[in-house]
């Protein structure tokens, strides 16, 4: 990039255009009476069984705990760099506004509601997931969760040192009227756990009690979502939510549009300004965490803020210049940034894969295909075990993936928590590296599966012939495939690829039976409270076959009886030597059947930090144990209470 670009993008991240001032606002009052449900909106009935609590109003008995957030007079068209902390790879367009309860504010430095760890930067959710391992960590809980005997129930506390921006207490009214709302409204949160919650009750002012949604004999509907759900989802102020839904008069659509200027938090920065190049977020100096039950100090940036860049190469260069410090971008070879270009830049591990991978992008074998062989395990397997992976890793990743030899495939990610949860030595003659070329020659071979005269193998006469896809211009999957169809040649089965857009891609592999691919590539899920079950019920379970529309998973249509009760068994299992007996016997199906194949490990967020300005990131075996998710993400926040000056 030429300098003249690089003191624009400086210039965009000093410039301000749009003043926010940010509203405070009262608060509801406590109810010193227990209740078992909040009341529904407007004083409609609360669900049949529950006793219905008086409804909360603002009024002059509130409790302050700390000082109201208040805005700065001015905004400063000019954000001190030492003070300062820029983030990259986030936000690709200008954001809509803060409202935490819209799905459309395109505002990714604030709001991410994801299993692996909201983002907390403004919001704030019960408990902090750490996806390297797999703990749950209090955060406006205080203390642990706790289920009742047959986890049809669960409780957790408010921190009683947790309060809003705007001076008042966070209760459990606050968690349960988040959630009816969203319910209600169609909200994401309500939306994504509908199926596993049936209501979320304020008990008291301090203690918040779920109730799971429950199947026909009794049993809750999944205890894995209800702690997925914990670290996902945001508790928002209800004062300020009812009057969000108030001003809308209830239409959900203009709620979703409303930009939420008075927005109440609870997190460790407050809403600072935006505009069409940048995003900035001031620190709260009232913020609760600052207490002794949680953080015990301030974040150490003043600002955090996220420049919009026109396209990865020009983030890329601002990042290396050293005007951001944090990218979630994938940069190629990115040991060369500090082997070859000598920059202060840095990743979780300073060897290969140089991440942590959560992700496992998977080739699927359509069990709908016409084709002759898809249908036989000897097949699969033949062709899954001649891929190269270590050549789609060192191309498509720049090998920033483990390899299948340092990490046997099976159906867990590779972070310890995942690879704990199955007995690895039972597997271990059904995993393969990847070229294992002979081994997958004498596989077909005693299948019967013979070579004509021109070396492709045929089953009654039919030469075996596949067409492989993956969406174009996706070019690190464009590679993946490519490499396993050069497998087939190895192996005597032809196998071709055919790279559709997105659009048309999309529609094929999502519809309730199609025959257009043999085999082609999706994603899974990556880390959560749920997995490896949300992953291994993405991958296998039948509830996906035939329908139509299909975003869920499964996308192979693949279907084991006995796979489904599996998945049906896991959540409700507490005994831990059987849950690790259940996944090892999903991993031996898996890699039996062979339904689909990992091509490669992948990061759910990319993590590189340019040390110019700011040091103390987590590093791989530094004993913090903070997962490298941009500082951002669930327990990766604890980064944005460590990081320190380079030059104070």
């Amino acid at each position: 990039m030429k300098k003249t670009r690089i003191i624009a993008l400086m210039a965009a991240m000093m410039m301000v255009a749009v003043l926010i001032v940010a509203c405070s606002r009262d608060s509801a009052t406590e109810d010193d009476e227990p209740t078992n449900e909040q009341q529904a909106e407007n004083g409609e009935e609360t669900q049949q069984g529950e006793q219905q609590t008086e409804e909360t109003q603002p009024g002059d008995d509130q409790v302050l705990g700390r000082a109201p957030f208040v805005p700065p007079a001015t905004i400063s068209t000019e954000l001190p760099r030492n003070e300062t902390l820029y983030f990259m790879g986030f936000n690709w367009g200008p954001p809509i506004g803060w409202n935490p309860f819209s799905n459309d504010m395109n505002n990714p430095l604030v709001h991410e509601e994801v299993a692996r760890g909201a983002r907390l930067t403004m919001f704030e959710t019960p408990f902090m997931f750490n996806a390297l391992n797999g703990d749950l960590i209090p955060l406006l809980a205080y203390g642990p969760y706790r289920w009742n005997d047959d986890l049809t129930q669960l409780e957790y506390t408010i921190n009683p040192n947790a309060f809003w921006s705007d001076g008042t207490k966070i209760t459990a009214h606050d968690a349960a009227f988040t959630y009816d709302a969203g319910l209600r409204y169609g909200a994401s949160g309500g939306v994504a756990f509908g199926s596993f919650i049936d209501r979320v009750v304020a008990v008291d002012n301090e203690t918040v009690r779920i109730y799971a949604t429950l199947t026909p004999d009794g049993r809750p509907a999944n205890p894995l979502m209800i702690t997925t759900f914990l670290v996902q989802n945001y508790i928002m102020q209800e004062a300020w939510l009812r009057n969000l839904i108030e001003r809308n008069n209830g239409d959900f659509s203009l709620i979703s549009q409303d930009p939420g200027l008075d927005v109440v938090w609870s997190g460790p920065f407050g809403p600072y300004f935006f505009n069409d190049e940048i995003v900035v977020l001031i620190r709260d100096d009232g913020y609760w965490g600052q207490h002794p039950s949680m953080w015990g100090t301030l974040p150490a940036p003043r600002f955090i803020a996220h420049p919009i860049f026109e396209d990865n190469a020009a983030g890329d260069a601002a990042f290396a210049a050293g005007l951001v410090d944090v990218s979630q971008n994938f940069i190629a070879n990115v040991q060369n940034m500090w082997l070859q270009q000598g920059l202060p830049i840095s990743t979780f591990m300073d060897e290969p894969p140089y991440g942590m991978a959560l992700s496992l992008p998977t080739a699927f074998f359509n069990m709908n295909s016409t084709s002759p062989g898809i249908d036989n395990p000897a097949v699969r397997r033949a062709i899954a075990m001649a891929v190269d992976y270590d050549l789609i890793i060192a191309n498509a990743m720049t090998n920033q993936s483990p390899s299948f030899r340092d990490i046997p495939r099976s159906l867990m990610n590779p972070t310890p928590g995942e690879q704990a949860l199955f007995d690895s030595a039972q597997v271990a003659h059904l995993q393969w590296p990847g070229n294992e070329i002979e081994e997958a020659n004498r596989i077909l071979d005693e299948a019967g599966i013979e070579r004509d005269a021109d070396g492709w193998r045929h089953i009654d006469g039919v030469r075996l012939s596949y067409l492989a896809s993956v969406p174009y211009g996706w070019s690190d999957w464009e590679a993946a495939m490519e490499i396993v169809a050069a497998a087939g040649q190895h192996i005597g089965i032809e196998i071709t690829t055919r790279f559709d857009d997105w659009s048309v891609y999309s529609t094929i592999v999502t519809s309730a039976v199609h025959t257009e691919y043999d085999i082609f590539m999706m994603w899974t899920d990556d880390a959560s409270p749920a997995q490896p079950w949300g992953r291994i019920r993405n991958l296998l379970s039948s509830e996906f076959v035939g329908v139509e529309g299909n975003w869920s998973g499964n996308w192979g249509h693949f279907s084991n009886a006995r796979v489904d009760e599996l998945i049906a068994a896991i959540p409700l299992e507490t005994n831990q030597a059987i849950i690790v007996d259940m996944y090892t016997e999903l991993v031996y199906i898996y890699l039996t059947e062979v339904p689909s194949f990992t091509l490669m490990y992948r990061p759910a967020q990319f993590h590189t930090i340019n040390e110019s300005v700011w040091t103390g990131f987590t590093e791989y075996g530094d004993g913090r144990n903070v997962p490298p998710l941009n500082a951002v993400n669930g327990y990766a926040i604890a980064d944005l209470f460590n990081i320190r000056l380079v030059n104070p």
